[in-house]
């Protein structure tokens, strides 16, 4: 099996509202303004579908996130700043390899995935993410090089 992280309709609503544009907003807005559609799916199962999510914030945290050391790598529990709670996004370790879920729905999560198969998700999720805002205006600092 494997897992999905895929999103459509990026876009930056806020920005003519704050009086910006994708080449001249600070980082910290666009990592919140640059939202999309976000799914993370475990085959054909949706394991988490949110509107209007932070994809840029999130992308930019996975970076961090997939630069350290895999055999060392601790459980990743998405801290925004467009959410009150930490989790929106968790990506867990357990029998059988790594899961992801959430804490609004905890009771969801995708089936275990080795290593290999998670990197490859979040990498080309994080590819996307950093090639769709480069199209947009955005700076190519916003979501580094892993």
């Amino acid at each position: 099996m494997a897992v999905e992280f895929t999103y459509r309709n990026l876009g930056a609503r806020d920005l003519p509202r704050r009086g910006l544009t994708p080449r001249s907003a600070p980082a910290h807005v666009l990592l919140v303004d640059l939202e999309a559609d976000f799914t993370v799916r475990d085959g054909e199962r949706v394991v988490m579908e949110e509107g209007l999510f932070p994809v840029a914030e999130l992308a930019r945290e996975l970076v961090g996130w997939l630069r350290g050391d895999e055999a060392e790598r601790g459980d990743f529990a998405f801290a925004s700043m467009s959410y009150d709670e930490v989790g929106a996004v968790r990506i867990v370790r357990g029998d059988g390899g790594w899961r992801v879920g959430g804490v609004y729905d905890p009771g969801v999560w995708s089936a275990p995935v080795g290593s290999d198969v998670l990197d490859r998700a979040l990498r080309g999720f994080v590819d996307g993410v950093r090639a769709d805002v480069g199209v947009m205006g955005v700076g190519p600092g916003l979501i580094p090089l892993g």
